[in-house]
């Protein structure tokens, strides 16, 4: 069998050290971005795959479906007071099921003018699972959905479980979206090649985000917290030599439990102190602000 390359790999974008690339402003003079991205999701009762915090149990498994269904109807409505608390805006992830299963919800927050991003039709199917034709109707779908209801089709996708496939990309063109968040390259935005011309790339924390730390990591609310103002203590200081995007991501069945939030709030609290200093922004913003840039600023944007 022939030995692929590094080159064969995916052809989507190309490398650059964050070093060697034009120094930009977000407005205002800030340098470090930061946006909130707030997942709610929608599973399907007794099928399908689903986010679990202990050992896979045989289906209808009621204590992980009640347990996530919890972030719906209670953990969303925390955290929705949250940002009215402290002034900010998500970027809503949303399974376009979710304005069928809980009803009003998507609209509570789309009514107070946070981002409402295509986030698949349900957290119980991957596209890395779905044939082009599934595929395609899938990505159709949840963009008529999101249309109807909002009167306006969305900007940004992220794939459930961060998964997509070779013609993703290609599909989303199709559908008219500017920036997709599923590649964990960057700390910076950066354009992607596909066959229908260009896609951007915002920066979201696989890393470190609230499902991978608190339930798959088992790390104590108290330290990923930590960790969330240490990351942001660290790029702030960075930011006076190049510009930066910090994405803090949310799910409302893990930090919408009270525990979580009581430490959460700390994080907030600390950010806040420094709101002069940075942009707060939905990632749709950025991606607005991003095409404003001079040609050869952003990696890629020649494709």
């Amino acid at each position: 069998m022939e030995r692929k390359t590094l080159l064969d790999t995916h052809r989507r974008y190309q490398y650059s050290a964050i070093c060697d690339r034009p120094t930009y402003e977000w407005p205002g003079g800030k340098r470090l971005a930061l946006h909130f991205s707030l997942n709610i999701e929608h599973f399907i009762f007794g099928a399908g795959i689903g986010n679990d915090y202990a050992v896979a149990q045989p289906q209808p498994n009621i204590r992980s479906f009640g347990w996530r269904d919890y972030g719906n109807r209670v953990g969303a409505i925390r955290l929705l007071d949250l940002a009215d608390t402290y002034d900010f805006q998500y970027g809503l992830l949303a399974n376009s099921d979710v304005y069928a299963y809980c009803p009003g919800l998507i609209e509570r927050f789309s009514a107070k003018g946070h981002e409402i991003v295509g986030h698949g039709r349900t957290d119980s199917e991957r596209q890395i699972d779905m044939s082009e034709e599934t595929e395609t109707a899938c990505i159709k779908e949840v963009t008529d959905t999101i249309r109807d209801r909002e009167g306006r089709p969305p900007k940004g996708w992220l794939a459930p479980y961060i998964c997509q496939t070779s013609r993703s990309l290609e599909l989303l063109k199709d559908n008219g979206y500017e920036y997709m968040m599923d590649w964990p390259i960057d700390d910076q935005p950066i354009w992607f090649s596909t066959k229908n011309g260009r896609i951007l790339s915002i920066p979201y924390s696989h890393d470190l985000n609230d499902s991978i730390e608190c339930v798959s990591r088992r790390t104590p609310s108290q330290l990923f917290c930590d960790n969330l103002v240490d990351q942001f203590d660290e790029m702030l200081s960075e930011s006076h030599q190049r510009p930066l995007v910090m994405s803090i991501v949310l799910h409302s069945f893990v930090l919408g439990q009270p525990y979580r939030l009581r430490q959460f709030r700390k994080v907030i609290e600390h950010i806040m102190q420094h709101r002069d200093e940075i942009w707060l922004a939905t990632p749709g913003q950025i991606a607005d602000h991003v095409k404003t840039l001079p040609p050869g600023t952003v990696p890629g944007d020649d494709a």
